[in-house]
């Protein structure tokens, strides 16, 4: 082989070299409603429409009378059990203290917890292609492509994380593919279309060390193995079909945000505990938009609700559809328990409906018995 130009007979210079991946700019047409895509298959720079134009404005809450509100309380039977779970947990615990401790005080704590939800509705667009191999392709000839916000989806069931992929109507068309030019084949540049590479152990000497090269046989090169000594690969985007079926893939994505928020209460007790709990929803409002609290004995969580629903309603009303929001008042059960063991004063927490325990120290954490 003539490594300055010969090369195998395999090499056609009618195969092209292979193109670009995404379509260059203005390779496809502009679509009403969906102007703005450069033509380019890039899930990282989808188009937002903005929702169509509507102004939802919040009921005034009928249900803001606030019901009476008793502050949970456990008992000591129920606080003891809790604390031998908890010790159960914890392998280098022993569960003697937790059998023996008297106890000196339960001292229930009022614990507020804010939560507001708002589910919204997005959707975004961008250019598809796929190999054609002759299915059924729904041209503009067929009708006008509906905008992003009006294409028919099927709702799910409310306040449930879900995206779903559509194929927009009359927006698929053919087009010869850009990266192989309509070959069907793409011209290999492990070997730049030769089908040989020259043999890296003699470097193409055809010896090596005074001997006939063993890996070449004294060729000086050998097939390449990314082609197989084809010189040519079957192109990937169209694989082989010569044509690329293009469409506009719609994406819409149906989300809960959620906020909360805990006033401070019990500087001893880590608030993201509450986060692995629930408590009692006393209070719960529901709307297309929901009014800040107003009248709570608990004015910070008056505040709180104005707050977030004024965040809320800027960060989603411009490119999402706010289809329904939900706030709720719940009481978190939170009891601190001191209590005695072996002449000293211990203490943990009981929180939340299950009864979770948090103990920032205990008696004999070494020893089991």
């Amino acid at each position: 082989m003539d490594e300055k130009g010969g090369g195998p007979e395999t090499f056609d210079p009618n195969i092209p070299e292979e193109g670009p991946s995404v379509p260059p700019p203005g390779w496809l047409d502009d679509i009403h409603g969906y102007q703005g895509h450069k033509g380019e298959q890039d899930d990282n720079s989808p188009l937002y429409p903005p929702p169509p134009a509507y102004n939802p404005q919040p009921e005034l809450d009928r249900n803001t009378v606030v019901p009476e509100i008793r502050v949970p309380t456990v008992s000591e039977d129920v606080a003891r059990d809790a604390l031998l779970k908890f010790v159960e947990s914890k392998w280098r615990y022993s569960s003697k203290p937790a059998r023996n401790l008297t106890f000196k005080e339960l001292s229930p704590i009022t614990v507020y917890r804010y939560r507001l939800e708002t589910y919204t509705e997005s959707r975004t667009s961008t250019w598809k292609f796929e190999p054609y191999n002759g299915q059924a392709v729904d041209g503009p000839e067929y009708g006008t492509p509906p905008p992003p916000w009006d294409v028919p989806v099927t709702l799910p069931d409310i306040y449930t994380d879900v995206v779903m992929k559509v194929r927009v109507p009359h927006t698929s068309f053919i087009k010869v593919c850009h990266t192989c030019h309509g070959c069907g084949r793409t011209r290999c540049v492990s070997c730049f279309g030769r089908g040989m590479k020259r043999c890296t152990h003699c470097h193409g000497h055809r010896h090596s060390r005074n001997q006939r090269c063993t890996f070449c046989h004294g060729h000086g090169h050998r097939r390449c193995i990314s082609c197989h000594g084809r010189g040519f690969k079957t192109c990937h985007l169209c694989q082989g079909s010569q044509n690329l079926l293009h469409y506009i893939l719609l994406t819409v994505t149906w989300k809960n945000n959620i906020s909360e928020h805990i006033p401070d209460r019990q500087p001893d007790f880590p608030d993201e505990k509450f986060e692995q709990v629930t408590g009692d929803a006393f209070f719960v409002d529901e709307s297309l938009l929901v009014y800040p609290i107003q009248g709570f004995p608990e004015q910070e969580i008056c505040e709180v609700s104005r707050r977030l629903i004024a965040d809320h309603l800027n960060r989603f009303s411009s490119n999402c559809r706010i289809l329904q929001q939900r706030q709720t008042i719940e009481l978190v059960p939170l009891t601190h328990a001191h209590y005695y063991y072996n002449g000293k004063v211990y203490s943990f927490f009981v929180y939340g409906t299950e009864n979770k325990v948090f103990a920032s120290k205990y008696p004999s954490a070494c020893t089991i018995l």
